[in-house]
């Protein structure tokens, strides 16, 4: 290993094939003595000038402050998200044992800071500043939302309960941590191969030529297949084969539950759902709110849990007639094809049936379009998208490696030239991946006095790889997932606030899906099809008369879509609202009660999604009791998006609009306020019903 460490200084581009898992430890703990070096520097800011005339106090100013507040722990915070990062995309024993060590430290420390009372106090005394009275704008609202955050974080605790806070918020790093590892480890723990090609009827050609891939590569005959969403997603929706499909279901659904080791087991994630749940309520009481829901979502556009709980409940009523109806026109579309006799649907069924009646009432196909969709294709006319919409470029550079040979790094530059900033994509499946799509920043920049400094981010999915001679070939959803996590990343990318804590995606978390959400709306507009969506071997585009059978099938089944969002969202707040252990017994059995209120079958005895819910329980917050805010910002997203249907889908106006009032904002403004300075007005949730056919 090199006696330098690279992440102790680490440059713009990130050498991540020079980082080794031992450099982690040695490197945190420098990086945190730093920080913590800085931060008792603004708790106790040295003025020598004062001192020489024994002045009784510290003038506090802005700069030593504020400014210094946001800038105090950057350099830790870029080498933890880069480690944090390589965990979840690259890992290692070796990284995982070290990243099980400087978690916890890593965790105090940003536990400790608004909870540190010399710090709290220098806060208080700039804000009864003259200069902070004057403060307007984004350094008003920094100032505002820091003692805010200080507050709801534990400023106002006594000293025994500060420390109690911040074992809280270590532990909760920690468990959550575990939940994540054991998830992926789960998920690669299982694999079904299959020797008899007869037993792959219905699978289409992509399904079957990614497993026989997968076979090849561990030295296996026949087909491979595994819980990767590339994997099983078209078992469930193709496969003819009943009792496979049903394995994968139950597979899939009982992850981390016990159900395969047995309760107690090395991965069974049940009792760190119970603790971490017990952990955030206790928080919550120490701070004195009702409950978790009230404490997270106290500066987010909902507010409170209860308005949360009747936004999920308003969309169920006006949501259930459609789902109803749904269900009952595939029960009859089984019944229909196989008599009379025919069983209900289990939950393994639902999505295979489903896709037969799409068929047949469309006469379309979703994988008919994935010929269409080569991802170097979708990725190319995406980034001339914002071009016509944002006037910025974006450039492949080759030259800059990311952390596994399949990562791609780009540049983004103004119309002007100004770098805005690098990213870097990895879009293809590991086993020492973490599962899902997202989108993340390595580095905040933004405008200074000595000019605009680049930000660096990323965007990760799980998509079907290419397989021998043929390209990487998406479905529409796939699609809509890459224009996703890029309106995430443009958030991030065009941002012009002057301070990190108010910068791109630094927002509330019901606001935060907006740039990512209005993104997928181009994906169903022809002109923006015809810039990507051509044939992968002829170039031939998108047939006009499968356009129109994707458009005529957009909204099929759209209730049993959003029910399933509006289950998740539910769920979630009843766990952090009003479950007891004590009272209400299993956790697992709990969430699946709630569930099948939502669900289009019966749940199996087995079930238990909630163990494997990385989106509630692979991190301290995330989207704990916020998962509603999905559909919250659907509401946003298709309000928005009014603006381009008015202005043409590649209105440069409509897209500069949008651009200065929402991606390069950040939280410099209050999220409605925001909306409101856009649109000219409140958003109108009956588009977001519109869209989906939810009406009449």
């Amino acid at each position: 290993m090199s006696d330098i460490n690279p992440l102790l200084e680490l440059p713009f581009q990130i050498p991540f094939t020079a980082i080794q898992a031992a450099h982690v430890e040695p490197a945190m703990q420098a990086l945190l003595g730093r920080a913590e070096a800085r931060l008792e520097a603004i708790a106790a800011p040295h003025d020598a000038r004062l001192e020489a005339i024994a002045a009784p106090h510290v003038v506090r100013t802005w700069a030593n402050t504020m400014a210094a507040l946001d800038g105090m722990s950057e350099d830790l915070d870029v080498a933890f998200g880069v480690v944090r990062h390589l965990e979840a995309t690259a890992t290692s024993p070796e990284l995982r044992e070290a990243f099980g060590k400087i978690e916890p430290l890593v965790m105090a420390f940003y536990a400790r800071v608004p909870l540190h009372e010399g710090l709290w106090r220098a806060v208080q005394e700039y804000a009864a500043t003259d200069e902070a009275k004057g403060l307007t704008g984004v350094r008003k609202r920094y100032l505002e939302k820091t003692i805010q955050n200080f507050l709801r974080s534990g400023a106002g605790l006594s000293p025994e309960d500060k420390k109690k806070m911040e074992a809280i918020d270590v532990e909760l790093a920690e468990l959550t941590t575990k939940f994540s590892q054991n998830v992926l480890d789960a998920t690669n723990e299982f694999e079904h191969v299959v020797t008899d090609e007869a037993l792959l009827k219905g699978l289409p050609p992509s399904a079957v030529d990614a497993a026989r891939e997968s076979a090849k590569a561990k030295g296996m005959e026949g087909w491979r297949f595994t819980l990767q969403a590339p994997s099983y997603t078209p078992v469930l929706t193709y496969l003819d084969h009943a009792a496979t499909r049903e394995k994968f279901y139950r597979a899939y659904m009982s992850r981390c539950s016990g159900a395969s080791q047995g309760a107690g087991g090395e991965r069974d994630n049940r009792a760190l759902v119970v603790k971490i749940l017990e952990l955030r309520k206790r928080k919550a009481s120490m701070l004195g709110f009702a409950d978790f829901s009230d404490l997270a979502l106290e500066d987010r556009m909902a507010g409170k849990g209860e308005r949360a709980w009747q936004f999920l409940l308003d969309l169920r009523a006006k949501t259930e007639p459609f789902f109803e109806r749904e269900n009952a026109e595939l029960l009859a579309f089984r019944r229909e094809l196989e008599g009379a006799a025919a069983p209900a649907l289990q939950p393994w069924d639902v999505s295979y049936y489903a896709e037969k009646l799409r068929q047949a009432r469309y006469d379309f196909d979703e994988e008919q379009l994935r010929p269409y969709f080569p991802m170097e294709r979708v990725l190319a006319g995406m980034y001339g998208l914002v071009e016509k919409l944002y006037g910025v470029t974006v450039e492949r550079d080759e030259t800059v490696a990311g952390w596994d040979p399949a990562v791609l790094y780009y540049r983004l530059k103004d119309s002007d030239g100004t770098f805005l900033g690098g990213f870097y994509a990895d879009w293809y499946p590991r086993e020492n991946k973490r599962g899902g799509a997202w989108m993340d920043a390595f580095r905040t920049g933004g405008p200074t006095a000595a000019g605009f400094v680049p930000h660096l981010g990323l965007m990760c999915g799980n998509m079907n790889p290419p397989v021998g001679s043929k390209p990487a070939l998406l479905t529409h959803r796939d699609v809509e997932t890459v224009f996703h996590e890029f309106g995430h990343l443009l958030h991030h990318l065009l941002s012009k606030v002057e301070l990190r804590g108010l910068a791109g995606t630094n927002v509330a978390w019901d606001f935060v899906e907006l740039p990512s959400q209005i993104m997928e709306n181009w994906c169903w507009e022809r002109e923006a099809l015809d810039l990507f969506a051509r044939h992968y071997e002829t170039g031939e585009a998108l047939p006009e008369e499968l356009f129109q059978k994707m458009k005529a099938a957009r909204t099929f089944r759209a209730a049993n879509g959003q029910m399933r969002q509006l289950s998740f969202g539910v769920t979630d707040l009843a766990l952090h609202r009003s479950y007891d252990a004590a009272r209400d017994g299993d956790v697992v059995a709990f969430s699946k009660a709630i569930l099948q209120q939502y669900s289009a079958a019966p749940l199996p005895d087995d079930h238990a999604m909630i163990a494997g819910f990385t989106h509630l329980f692979a991190s301290p917050v995330g989207y704990a009791a916020g998962y509603y805010s999905y559909k919250w910002a659907e509401v946003l997203d298709a309000d928005a998006f009014s603006l381009f249907r008015e202005k043409g889908v590649f209105s440069r106006e409509a897209g500069m609009k949008f651009r200065g009032m929402i991606l390069e904002r950040g939280d410099s403004e209050d999220p409605a306020q925001l909306f409101r300075s856009l649109m000219g007005r409140a958003p109108d949730p009956a588009a977001l019903l519109e869209r989906a056919g939810l009406v009449g």
